[in-house]
């Protein structure tokens, strides 16, 4: 299905033209079987997008279209016309520049506005009979705006915190739909949106809350979804763990350890021997160790943000020279 192509030369017809052409095709003749329907698609129109008035159950050897305004077929509310054999088209009083006549007899209105909702009719003609006219109807809706999240605190401490997301913008007639991490809500005595609005509320924030979340609002014409919004929850650190890969070490060797713990932000780690400081950093190591080496190694860890440090220890023993090939005598 495409646009009509006509020749400049065939655009300048005058209505009277049309009306007469159009009196030469039309015989009286019983209507015909299958009546002529005209479906706006989509059914939903948003404003600034585009709606086809496809017309259905068209009659056999077509002579000629004409669409008008509303459902009064007069001169003011004339859009557009066209007919086949010899193939004319003409802009009616009611043509805004941004409607397209195809050649089934549909009309595509491009961009539509608040002032082309409403009613539109098509009078199909043939050289046996012409239809009375058929009007569609259909309703311009809002384009609906983009939601976002908003929140009452986006850094939050575990366990510690309440947090709010608000689904913006506020407006009547939308329903509100929440997802986190893709899904719907799940079942959770601390995730509570009150009478399914807007707002969803987060008990007691843990590290697995984080998201992303997303909202979506709903209306008459469709729905759109909100970008995702993560949460940052501040959390630990718990109590560290030390790795090496012995307990017993032979002098002359290299002494490598390091210490981890699950932190947001991450946390920050320092050494020591008998309690006395060693280095910074989340490994220690220590070439051509001696039997002074051995003693009690400590690994704190320290979060910032939360104010919390947490230690763990591990005892090193360093004995002489190993005469073998082993690096260490025993594995931990």
């Amino acid at each position: 299905m495409g646009p009509l192509s006509v020749p400049a030369c065939t655009l300048h017809i005058t209505w009277k033209e049309l009306l007469l052409t159009a009196s030469f095709l039309i015989f009286w003749n019983p209507p015909t079987t299958a009546q002529v329907m005209i479906e706006a698609q989509p059914t939903k129109v948003s404003e600034g997008k585009d709606v086809l008035l496809l017309v259905r159950n068209l009659p056999q050897k077509v002579a000629a279209y004409v669409w008008y305004k509303g459902q009064i077929m007069d001169f003011h509310q004339f859009i557009t016309a066209y007919t086949i054999d010899p193939e004319r088209i003409i802009f009616g009083y009611a043509y805004s520049g941004r409607e397209t006549l195809y050649s089934n007899g549909s009309l595509l209105i491009r961009n539509v506005t608040k002032q082309d909702t409403g009613s539109y009719t098509v009078k199909i003609m043939n050289r046996m009979e012409e239809t009375k006219g058929v009007t569609v109807h259909f309703t311009l809706y809002p384009e609906m705006p983009k939601p976002y999240i908003t929140s009452n605190n986006f850094n939050l401490m575990e366990n510690k915190n309440v947090v709010a997301l608000t689904c913006e913008p506020k407006t009547q007639g939308y329903t509100y739909l929440w997802r986190v991490n893709g899904q719907s809500l799940p079942i959770s005595p601390r995730l509570k949106q009150p009478g399914k609005n807007r707002i969803l509320i987060l008990a007691n924030v843990t590290r697995n809350d984080t998201g992303p979340y997303e909202c979506e609002i709903w209306d008459r014409v469709g729905s759109i979804c909100s970008d995702p919004v993560t949460l940052d929850v501040l959390y630990g650190p718990q109590v560290p763990r030390i790795f090496s890969p012995f307990n017993f070490y032979h002098s002359g060797n290299t002494l490598e350890l390091s210490c981890f713990v699950d932190s947001n932000p991450p946390a920050e780690y320092s050494w020591t021997i008998n309690g006395k400081f060693l280095q910074s950093g989340q490994k220690l190591s220590i070439p051509q160790i001696t039997t002074e080496h051995s003693g009690l190694y400590g690994c704190s860890a320290r979060n910032s943000a939360t104010g919390r440090e947490r230690s763990t220890f591990r005892r090193i023993t360093v004995v002489g020279p190993c005469h073998g090939d082993l690096a260490g005598s025993h594995s931990q």
